[in-house]
């Protein structure tokens, strides 16, 4: 099954992250975050304006993204899970290689 979203909608698959437990602890996972970093799964056609124009979004399928924590509607497809949301709930793009920063002179 495929989903297309529709305007500025995207559609987002969480993706977790390995955490490393500290003390021995085990820690549920009804007790754990969802992560909130996801790969934009599909993405709408853009946004339209007051005058019917439409704009292309700035993600792409493939872009790994972060969102808030509530951001989005969980959706189940052939037995995955995914998010829906609007584009403007995404907070940031993430690059493949993170730059170092550099000092400032």
């Amino acid at each position: 099954m495929k989903i297309r979203p529709l305007y500025d909608r995207i559609v987002v698959k969480r993706i977790e992250q390995q955490e490393q437990m500290h003390g021995g602890l085990y820690i549920p996972d009804s007790a754990k975050e969802k992560p909130q970093e996801g790969e934009v799964a599909a993405v709408g056609k853009g946004k339209r304006l007051e005058d019917g124009k439409v704009v292309p979004l700035d993600v792409q399928v493939g872009d790994r993204i972060l969102f808030g924590k509530y951001s989005g509607s969980d959706i189940k497809l052939d037995g995955e899970e995914y998010l829906i949301m609007r584009e403007d709930e995404v907070l940031g793009i993430l690059d493949a290689k993170p730059e170092v920063a550099k000092k400032a002179s």
